[in-house]
């Protein structure tokens, strides 16, 4: 009897450990409520995030509220009063509103779903703060439904339940959003997210549902993580044995380094199977990897390992050991000796590091309260709440990114809708260059004037849009009128820095719509010579002379053209006179230079044969001679 209660007591206080310990702070994560109609209720209220389910990370939904006549607390399936409230075709969704007690909240959505609601709000049955609606505990027997539940549910206050029942017997409807778009924080271009999770595979729906959620989620997780978009942390939660019971065959089953790290028995039976040391072991192995492989760049490793290894080494098979682990790991080339460096020493007393940095991150801080709901995510330091589902969860990812730097598995139609297929979103477009304002986003669309092929676009985005800046004359002609007739083309666009359209020379308009040709012959701003004869063209004007003038355009004038032909010959004749005597002279000037001086030469050179000259060196005789 000493050691039932003995095992009582303890399991008591592993609880308060678990749950985040019986003083930590637990944040209840909400959502916003609009109500629209009746007047008497328009406002916004807040409710609270279940546990289960999906909620809309993001988005928001419209709805209708019913409250049933039968049945109110849903407890019961809808079947049996011949209920169904699924919306009519182009009907707002409808909303179920349910009382608070009698059976569990998840039994409470899953009849509101099998009626055909498309959200449950559990009207709270008493005053006071709001609470995160849980799934029930793991010795539930009749819970095969919980991960079915595809519906969002939240709790809302007595006081707002009691006054939207109100203003319904009164024969209002009472139509209202279930907002999640800040539900999450959306900083910037990065996500970071932490899963805590744990290794046991043995502690029932919860552990098959993490597992799964692992191998549905790591395709997405990795190509999130490969390309920077995201930063990905696993934590391990762990408890610490009260010094009273170190002695104890629970704390030395279940703990590691003197009772300092323990993890509660996977079948709760300490005399059977693996033991909750077996667990915090390989939860410390899972963090060392992660580390190590973190270190080379490959954090996505963790993904694959965990999936493997709960392939290949489950505890119901008995290979939940250190040497299946590590033929995980080397089948993975990740360095085993550095992960075992990471271990340690796990028999010693003495803090583990890695262990103790868990234990330090599940305390929360600021807005983020106590890790207490296992496993769960944490997403831009905000609890994620709702069913751990892979859909669910990129969901929720994806609500984390700032609008407009989403990756693109996040804008695929699976995940959501595309705003700007219908009716360009309300943006301004250009329909002939198929140019548009509208970006389409996870939270929906933006209109922002585009980037296209660096030329950028400026304006509001909804009525107007004009490429500025160099080169915005490429696309789209900038924007402005251009036209060609008869090989010639005119546009209303500088290619320079400045913005907006003006109508070429000989053109009037706005520079956008049109440009009309100006007739610069009618309102005689050229060709006003009295010999000209003006001409409109299209873009400008042809001036000509009568009795055969010669019109010179720059001084609007006419000249003659005989006088133009004998000044131009006269002037050739004499460039020609003066070229040729200046050649004559050159080539005399050549000839006597060169002719004087080899005569020069001449001379000097028969003169030194009979006297010497002065500054002339006498050259030897080249006969043959004797040695002395």
């Amino acid at each position: 009897m000493a050691r039932t209660w003995e095992r009582s007591k303890l399991s008591i206080w592993v609880w308060c450990v678990l749950a985040g310990s019986c003083l930590g702070r637990f944040v209840v994560e909400k959502n916003s409520l609009k109500v629209s109609t009746p007047a008497s209720l328009k406002g916004s209220y807040e409710s609270a995030i279940g546990n289960f389910g999906v909620p809309q990370y993001g988005g928001s939904m419209p709805g209708t509220v019913f409250y049933p006549k039968d049945n109110r607390d849903a407890c019961e399936s809808f079947e049996n009063f011949n209920a169904s409230f699924k919306s009519a075709t182009r009907q707002l969704p409808i909303v179920l509103l349910a009382d608070r007690g009698v059976c569990y909240f998840t039994l409470k959505a899953w009849n509101a779903q099998n009626g055909g609601a498309a959200a449950i709000l559990v009207a709270d049955d008493r005053d006071g703060d709001l609470i995160t609606m849980d799934t029930p505990g793991e010795d539930h027997g009749d819970s095969g439904y919980l991960q079915n539940i595809t519906i969002p549910a939240a709790l809302i206050k007595k006081s707002l339940g009691d006054d939207i029942k109100k203003a319904l017997s009164d024969g209002d409807m009472v139509t209202m959003h279930l907002d999640w778009t800040e539900a999450l924080p959306h900083p910037d271009e990065r996500v970071e997210y932490e899963f805590w999770t744990n290794s046991n595979d043995e502690c029932g729906p919860k552990c098959d549902t993490q597992i799964e959620f692992v191998k549905n989620f790591k395709g997405a997780a990795q190509i999130l993580e490969r390309k920077g978009y995201a930063q990905f942390t696993p934590h391990y939660i762990t408890w610490f044995c009260p010094p009273e019971f170190l002695s104890s065959d629970q704390c030395r089953s279940q703990c590691i380094n003197n009772g300092r790290y323990c993890a509660p028995d996977p079948e709760q039976d300490f005399g059977k199977g693996y033991n909750g040391r077996d667990v915090v072991l390989q939860n410390l192995r899972q963090i060392c990897l992660f580390k190590v492989a973190n270190v080379s760049s490959k954090p996505w490793l963790w993904w694959d390992f965990v999936t493997d290894f709960a392939i290949r080494c489950p505890m119901k098979e008995e290979k939940f050991t250190k040497e299946c682990a590590e033929k995980v790991i080397q089948s993975l080339g990740v360095d085993l000796e550095k992960i075992n460096e990471c271990i340690g020493d796990t028999d010693t007393d003495v803090d583990n590091p890695v262990l103790k940095a868990e234990q330090d991150a599940q305390i929360g801080e600021g807005s983020r309260g106590d890790v207490s709901i296992l496993p769960t995510l944490i997403i831009n330091n905000r609890q994620y709440r709702g069913k751990l589902d892979g859909g669910a969860v990129l969901k929720a990812l994806c609500a984390g990114f700032q609008e407009t730097t989403e990756p693109a598995i996040c804008l695929s139609s699976d995940i959501e809708t595309n705003e700007c297929l219908e009716n360009n979103g309300g943006c301004w477009q250009d329909k002939v260059a198929k140019i548009t304002a509208c970006r389409d986003t996870f939270r929906g669309r933006v209109c922002e004037c585009p980037l296209v092929q660096g030329v950028k676009f400026v304006g509001d985005g909804y009525t107007h849009c004009e490429a500025s800046g160099t080169l915005h004359c490429e696309t789209n002609n900038g924007g402005c009128w251009n036209d060609t007739r008869g090989g010639r083309t005119f546009s209303a666009c500088v290619d320079d820095s400045s913005t907006g359209c003006k109508c070429p020379p000989g053109f009037t308009g706005d520079g956008v719509n049109s440009c009309e040709d100006v007739d610069e012959c009618k309102e005689k701003k050229v060709c006003q010579c009295p010999e000209c004869k003006c001409k409109d063209t299209w873009g400008g004007f042809e001036c000509t002379c009568s009795s055969g003038l010669l019109y010179m355009r720059e001084y609007d004038t006419c000249i003659s053209t005989h006088s133009a032909k004998k000044s131009n010959f006269g002037g050739f004749f004499w460039i020609v006179i003066f070229g040729l005597a200046a050649a004559g002279v050159g080539a005399y000037v050549v000839y006597k230079y060169r002719i004087r001086s080899y005569m020069d030469t001449e001379i000097r050179s028969i003169m030194a044969q009979y006297m010497p000259l002065d500054g002339h060196v006498e050259v030897p005789s080249h006969g043959s001679h004797t040695d002395i």
